[in-house]
């Protein structure tokens, strides 16, 4: 997964709590494993008016133009403002494949659901706890800025705004290695490559009819 150091975005609100993990990717487009292509369909039933299905065209779907991802101030937006409790609701890893395809790399709230708070760092997107206090301050200021940017500095686990405020969040100090590091499980285990290599060189070399075993 790619790297998170220092990361400057323009910032997308949105201002409801328990947004759970059907609203964010709905079941039915549960079915590929491949982790691609689930950034169309992100919020699907809030950002358009019809009833999505997988395969489907959505360039020619009708958007709600009130959903904040429609708006054009918000195009391009990369960091996530939400309210409390966000990513509740089922386990399923495709909330937080669907919020880096569609071009988060981080989402900011007050709290979040466990299982999604950790699928997120599984994924390479940061979840930023503040106090729902700094939340509301980032709200307001969003609303009344077009093109409010946030600079989010893991390094220094600190959220910055355009007007120079700080806000600390905290991480687990595992968790922010592997994000500075872009470490997902697979890129952890593969540190070990070469160890892993000479084990298995060896371990044939001692058991040698391990390579003419019969698999099926």
């Amino acid at each position: 997964m790619d790297k998170f150091t220092v990361h400057s975005g323009l910032t997308v609100p949105l201002d409801r709590e328990n947004v759970d993990t059907d609203a964010i990717i709905p079941k039915q487009f549960l079915k590929s494993i491949k982790r691609t292509g689930f950034g169309p369909n992100l919020f699907d039933e809030w950002r358009y008016k019809d009833v999505g299905q997988p395969g489907q065209d959505n360039s020619r779907r009708p958007l709600n133009p009130d959903f904040v991802l429609n708006q054009p101030r918000y195009q391009g937006g990369s960091i996530l403002l939400a309210r409390r409790n966000f990513g509740c609701g089922s386990s399923r890893e495709h909330a937080p494949w669907a919020l880096t395809q569609y071009g988060f790399r981080a989402v900011i709230a007050p709290s979040f659901a466990d299982i999604f708070f950790n699928n997120c760092y599984k994924n390479g997107l940061l979840p930023v706890v503040l106090t729902e206090l700094q939340v509301d301050h980032i709200f307001n200021e969003t609303n009344a800025f077009n093109g409010y940017k946030l600079t989010i500095d893991l390094d220094k686990q600190l959220v910055v705004t355009p007007g120079g405020n700080s806000y600390p969040f905290d991480i687990a100090p595992f968790r922010k290695y592997c994000m500075l590091n872009g470490f997902d499980d697979i890129g952890l285990s593969l540190r070990h490559a070469d160890k892993i290599k000479a084990y298995e060189a060896e371990r044939v070399a001692r058991m040698p009819w391990l390579n003419n075993r019969v698999v099926g």
